[in-house]
């Protein structure tokens, strides 16, 4: 490895680092790439999920015309979802640290893409409602590895100084997923009929688990990492030994799922973090679901334009969260300071994110579009928290934190929609939906200006204090 690349430790802040990074070409060719091939995987898989939570938001308007759904039953199948995601999140962050990224996860996308496929048969059984219940339930169930699984693979694959980028690119998948499948779906909607969104999605599901079974590895079990990248990333404070870490090695007793759980409150870092992110994740959500339906039902569209329009802020998302990641993990080679480098980005993001408040006091289509563009721009630029998580959890805990962080966040799931709901129902209108989404964003900036303090790596024991 080249003598004039230097690595930050996990925690390194002002204090410990302030050199500069030197570009060097040939350590980093020496070094190897196979770590991104590993982010390729979870960044398709995470596409791939939310791409499958998002067919309902395509099929939504023709499903429920055709089946008698009534916009309020459509709030709650979306929050059905997110009931069991977050339900499910922290025993499946706590699976994850037991069996693996890679068996977690193979599992998780066979099975969400079954129930997928389930959801455009429902018409040919009866109950229609209760059964689209059930199996958005399942699929929440069955999507919930994928967060704490791939914060694994981050800190595992991935050293500190390259984690922003790491977590940026992973986290980008939402917008593309949103940017690439929401006009495919729209598409088949269209020509085909609302069914075959979900058929051809769990299809392309059954295809991408058996892609992840075959290729993923846990660094030191890769059989082609060089040993130039392995050490590279270990350096780096990159977990490569993961998989094979033992809580007792730690010297820190052992203690009950809730317990563990328990601890990570003690944290103030990870409280304003927690608080964070499920702002952050309650404007997702927004797009996610009711954003196609505001479309139609606001601004006129028709379905096929919806799902083409809706590409478009989507695709300012993904361009902001991929540049989010390179301007955090310019900060931190240029400032040493991990808080400036993480928090810097976030809360820029999240308050450009309540610009969407705007579209209220706006009537031409092509302006709400900018304007919603720029703010998911803003949603896309801030969302840096797996990357957060991946630098600041406690090394024997790291799927458990990644659970916890993002059934928090996702709780925003079970309630924004839910809400949008009976706001559309009681005024006809989203205007009121605009001002409660976008105010969150001022909250999420709130919170890592004055709660979340210095970003550090935390230790067991020191949460056991």
């Amino acid at each position: 490895m080249s003598g004039t690349h230097r690595t930050l430790p996990a925690d390194a802040d002002a204090h410990s680092v302030a050199a500069p990074f030197p570009l060097d070409r040939a350590g980093a060719a020496a070094r190897g790439r196979w770590r991104f091939g590993m982010l390729a995987l979870i960044t398709i898989v995470l596409a791939l999920s939310s791409g499958d939570r998002a067919a309902l938001s395509v099929a939504g308007t023709d499903m429920g015309r055709e089946l008698g759904i009534t916009t309020i039953e459509i709030g709650y199948l979306f929050s059905a979802f997110s009931w069991a995601y977050v339900l499910f999140m922290i025993p499946s962050g706590w699976l994850s640290d037991r069996v693996g990224s890679k068996r977690s996860m193979f599992w998780a996308v066979a099975v969400w893409s079954a129930f997928t496929v389930c959801m455009g048969l429902v018409h040919f059984v009866g109950l229609v409602f209760p059964l689209l219940l059930g199996l958005r339930f399942l699929l929440g169930v069955a999507e919930s590895p994928v967060g704490p699984a791939s914060t694994r693979v981050i800190a595992s694959w991935f050293p500190s100084s390259e984690r922003g980028i790491a977590g940026a690119i992973f986290n980008s998948a939402q917008y593309f997923s949103l940017a690439v499948f929401t006009p495919f779906m729209g598409w088949l909607c269209y020509a085909f009929g609302w069914e075959y969104v979900f058929i051809v999605m769990g299809c392309v599901g059954f295809v991408i688990a058996a892609v992840w079974l075959r290729f993923y590895y846990l660094p030191i079990r890769h059989p082609r990492v060089t040993e130039a990248e392995l050490s590279y990333i270990r350096e780096g404070g990159g977990l490569v030994d993961l998989q094979g870490r033992k809580r007792a090695a730690t010297g820190v007793p052992q203690r009950s799922q809730i317990a563990e759980i328990g601890l990570l409150f003690r944290s103030r870092m990870l409280l304003g973090m927690f608080v964070g992110q499920y702002c952050i994740t309650a404007v997702t959500w927004f797009y996610v679901t009711w954003f196609p339906i505001y479309l139609v039902k606001q601004r006129g569209f028709d379905i096929l334009q919806a799902g083409f329009v809706s590409s478009i802020p989507a695709l300012c998302g993904l361009i902001g969260a991929v540049v989010s990641g390179f301007v955090s993990d310019a900060l931190l080679r240029s400032t040493g300071s991990l808080s400036l480098a993480r928090k810097g980005p976030i809360v820029t993001g999240v308050l450009l994110s309540s610009t969407m408040i705007l579209c209220n006091y706006i009537d031409v289509p092509w302006l709400v579009v900018a304007v919603m563009s720029a703010a998911f721009f803003g949603k896309g630029f801030g969302n840096l928290g797996f990357s957060v998580v991946a630098d600041t959890a406690p090394q024997e805990m790291v799927g458990v934190t990644g659970g916890v962080f993002n059934a928090i966040g996702n709780i925003a799931g079970i309630v924004t929609p839910v809400v949008i709901g009976y706001l559309l129902h009681s005024s006809g209108s989203f205007n009121s939906a605009l001002v409660y989404v976008g105010g969150h964003g001022l909250v999420a900036a709130g919170s890592y200006l004055f709660i979340v303090g210095r970003i550090r790596r935390l230790t067991l024991d020191e949460l056991c204090r």
